[in-house]
């Protein structure tokens, strides 16, 4: 005859929630290491605010997001470059690019030297959240439902790049 063990419930919920704080933190400095080499790291929240539009600032200071469809880079599809919208780190090729249905441009492959990532738990489950590798901006987040040959979908809010042709 089995036992079966009871946990009440609080003991659960409140050891869930260290777990979960102690994961979040260590991407907190996972993020903050990869970082530490960048040479925007000084620049002030008003000289971003002076640099960027009103809603790249939300999204790339204060990872917003901007609502799915709206990006005119949607429907680029042109050869070039996306490079970040803040500092013109290039990020990916357009021939990464694929139409994920999501609403936002998205890639299958980054240039991973210009990438820092993170741990995001900010809607209640674990997602991988990454940034420009030089200026720090918040791009998007990663994901393992792309095409082949990576399987990654890169989703990347379009308000957070610029396109170069060519």
């Amino acid at each position: 005859m089995t036992q079966s063990i009871q946990i009440p419930r609080r003991s659960l919920l409140m050891g869930a929630g260290a777990l979960s704080l102690s994961v979040a933190l260590s991407g907190k400095a996972q993020a903050a290491d990869a970082f530490a080499s960048s040479p925007f790291r000084q620049t002030t929240d008003a000289q971003w605010r002076a640099r960027l539009p009103g809603l790249s600032y939300d999204v790339m200071r204060h990872e917003a997001t901007e609502r799915p469809f709206t990006s005119p880079l949607n429907d680029e599809h042109r050869p070039g470059t996306f490079v970040c919208k803040a500092c013109e780190l290039p990020l990916f090729l357009s021939a990464w690019k694929f139409d994920s249905g999501t609403g936002w441009p998205s890639f299958y492959r980054v240039n991973p030297a210009n990438i820092g990532s993170k741990s995001d738990f900010a809607i209640g489950f674990p997602r991988t959240e990454y940034h420009c590798a030089r200026c720090l901006g918040h791009q998007g987040h990663v994901f393992d439902d792309g095409p082949l040959p990576t399987g990654k979908r890169y989703c990347n809010n379009g308000v957070a790049l610029t396109f170069k042709p060519g």
